[in-house]
């Protein structure tokens, strides 16, 4: 009895840390940072006995709109990502730190869910959170020229525009988008906006002080120590270096 309740007093500490989490989750970061093991079912016990529920938010997505006209959606073709930068996916989410607006600009490897790149305004509607994120993507395929990278997105303006688009062949780099109104062409994004937002508000409490800086250490924290449960609850840095070793 007294192991359980010491197990249970760990799932207390971690939720209080991340409060946006569920039984999985909490059980997959504690197995990361305390080399605790134990089974998903024990861990529900604990958490059960300690009234602890994940506080997150759940998203709906609309229904499907009609096919985008811009460039065609590869994702409906199936594409087949079996290795890293062979598919990015990226989005613009929203957010307010202390009352001041701010917007985030994301790239992420749809293999691993790693955020490759990212830029971060407070200017509303900057285009060149886009602009500079897709330049620091440039620059890592730069590095990787013989993989054919696909670069999936929603229709918005900027990713539509001729500035956004126009140099992408020069790097092997082939566009994709969703359809209109259709966020479950984007899923995987779009989860991954959802899910930020709720860390950054519940288990990070983001000041805005050097909101820069605390960005960087969020997304450190996601690539390096945030287990996914998509990845068998591996962090997207030690999937990919597993990849790495085979």
């Amino acid at each position: 009895m007294k192991s359980f309740i010491q197990d249970v007093q760990i799932f207390k500490e971690y939720h209080e840390r991340f409060p946006s989490h569920g039984y999985r989750w909490l059980n997959a970061k504690i197995r990361l940072d305390e080399g605790l093991v134990m089974s998903d079912q024990r861990a529900h016990r604990c958490c059960k006995f300690a009234g602890i529920q994940s506080k997150t938010k759940h998203y709906r997505y609309r229904k499907s709109g009609i096919p985008s006209r811009v460039f065609p959606n590869l994702m409906l073709a199936g594409v087949n990502v079996d290795g890293p930068l062979q598919c990015v996916v990226s989005d613009m989410t929203a957010f307010r730190i202390n009352n001041v607006y701010h917007e985030l600009t994301l790239y992420m490897d749809l293999w691993n869910n790693e955020i490759l790149t990212y830029a971060l305004s407070a200017r509303k509607g900057d285009r060149m959170t886009y602009i500079n994120g897709l330049n620091s993507l440039i620059e890592l395929k730069k590095m990787n020229p013989d993989i054919e990278m696909i670069l999936h997105t929603d229709q918005g303006s900027v990713y539509a525009s001729k500035e956004f688009n126009e140099v992408l062949p020069l790097f092997n780099i082939t566009r994709s988008m969703s359809r209109a109104g259709t966020p479950t062409d984007n899923a995987a994004m779009e989860s991954i906006n959802g899910w930020i937002k709720e860390e950054m508000k519940l288990d990070f409490h983001l000041t805005g002080d050097n909101v820069e800086h605390e960005i960087d250490e969020y997304i450190r924290f996601y690539n390096e120590e945030r287990p996914a449960y998509a990845l068998n609850y591996l962090t997207p840095k030690q999937y990919r270096m597993l990849y790495q070793k085979v």
